[in-house]
């Protein structure tokens, strides 16, 4: 897996690298493949109510992991994420049973990464907020909620958007 671009610094620069470094290790394009304790992966079609399942998806996984004060702050950062992989990452038409968009979740006690991953290799590029219009704000959002995010190739193509999440002590 080659590095992508981070958006943001994280408030805890040593413990976000460790933690980040030992994500890397097992790599997004493992967790995808494999059953892993302290990850869960849920392959979404590439339709709008996919947006809905994630954020039930991440709600419950995070009450099962005692982590239910990162849950409202996850659950909208996946709804973003979800939300601009519906909308721009298309699956080629020539591979129609492949699932598009997969959300990863991983703890690494005491920290939680999510991932959302699509066909595209597009990089995501943060817009400057537009407050009246009723898109362009996904990017600051996922910055705005969680401690630091960014992006990464997949080995087998595209790409996963993740952020980082730690308990407030």
């Amino acid at each position: 897996m080659t590095a992508g671009g981070t958006g943001r610094m994280v408030e805890e620069p040593k413990s976000a690298a460790d933690y980040l470094q030992a994500t890397r290790q097992v790599g997004f394009d493992e967790l995808l493949g494999a059953n892993h304790s302290g990850a869960t992966a849920c392959p979404l079609p590439s339709q709008a109510d996919s947006v809905k399942t994630a954020r039930d998806v991440t709600r419950s996984t995070f009450q099962d992991w005692g982590l239910a004060e990162l849950s409202d702050d996850a659950a909208l950062v996946v709804s973003e994420l979800v939300t601009n992989a519906v909308r721009y990452a298309l699956c080629p038409p020539s591979q129609p049973d492949i699932t598009p968009i997969t959300l990863v979740l991983v703890h690494l006690s005491p920290h939680v990464l999510l991932a959302v991953t699509d066909p595209s290799d597009e990089v995501p590029t943060p817009k400057e907020p537009d407050f009246i219009s009723e898109n362009g704000r996904g990017l600051y959002i996922v910055e705005t909620y969680s401690q630091g995010w960014g992006w990464d190739h997949l080995n087998c193509g595209g790409k996963a958007v993740w952020a980082f999440f730690s308990p407030r002590s």
